[in-house]
């Protein structure tokens, strides 16, 4: 039995580098994105791996339903017994950018939510029972946004922070079988992590890496190397937790000169 991580937003950013470390580690991978170009760019370069791509609004409940439907006939086709070990909860729109709350509409207000925090309920749902299957585990994948604010970020805060909330009340319901656990990223550098059409170099200045009490901004893989341990039974006995990996930045008291 190969073990089998189920990763929302897999194809880009973070779940791009998400994806590399679990297929590295010799895991079976669901990979569910909206983008299908993005999608066709994380197979081709993986060729050959055990690696599953689902075009998939999370936000949809037809759409979901109908990903775990082909990820549950994939691996039977594969003779792979039941059950999942791990669901990375990393989809959502990216930009934190909603504009000022008084021009704010509904509409733009409920895509937030219906990609980060409506996406995360619908894939832990449909995941659950072959998590318990397993003794499995879940990870969101938050913000420190959902910690501390710049202006005009309320929709993409809120939706953030509804997930630090719904990672503890669902440790509370899952356990003992299933743990679950969110990551707070901070700055984490993804421009090479993107599809051809958007992939691009960064070069830091000093000011950016120095803002950060380790010296640097942060990569996908510190992210992965997370969500792997929380993953992990050296992480047993954690759970309901909101782990902040961000180099330090959000402890560091800055004063305007």
């Amino acid at each position: 039995m190969q073990k089998l991580a189920i990763i929302t937003g897999a194809a880009q950013g973070i779940g791009r580098g998400l994806v590399r470390h679990f297929l590295g580690a010799g895991w079976r991978v669901a990979a569910l994105d909206l983008d299908a170009e993005a999608l066709a760019d994380l197979a081709a370069q993986h060729p050959g791996a055990p690696l599953l791509g689902l075009q998939t609004d999370v936000g949809d409940e037809a759409q979901v339903a109908a990903a775990f439907a082909a990820l549950a006939d994939w691996q039977r086709g594969a003779a792979q017994p039941a059950g999942a070990d791990l669901l990375v909860n990393n989809a959502g729109l990216a930009d934190p950018h909603s504009g000022p709350i008084e021009t704010l509409s509904l509409a733009a207000w409920r895509r937030w939510q219906d990609s980060h925090l409506t996406g995360a309920f619908l894939c832990t749902r449909a995941a659950v029972p072959g998590l318990r299957e397993r003794g499995g585990a879940i990870v969101n994948i938050a913000s420190t946004r959902a910690l501390h604010s710049e202006p005009d970020c309320e929709a993409y805060a809120a939706a953030k922070g509804g997930l630090l909330s719904f990672t503890h009340a669902l440790a509370v319901s899952l356990g003992p079988a299933i743990r679950v656990n969110a990551i707070c990223p901070g700055w984490i550098e993804t421009g090479a992590e993107q599809k051809p059409a958007r992939r691009r170099a960064v070069a830091h200045r000093q000011i950016d890496d120095a803002q950060h009490p380790v010296g640097r901004v942060g990569t996908v893989d510190d992210i992965a190397q997370a969500v792997a341990f929380l993953a992990s039974a050296q992480a047993g006995f954690v759970t309901g937790q909101s782990l902040v990996v961000d180099g330090g930045m959000t402890r560091r008291m800055i004063y305007a000169e």
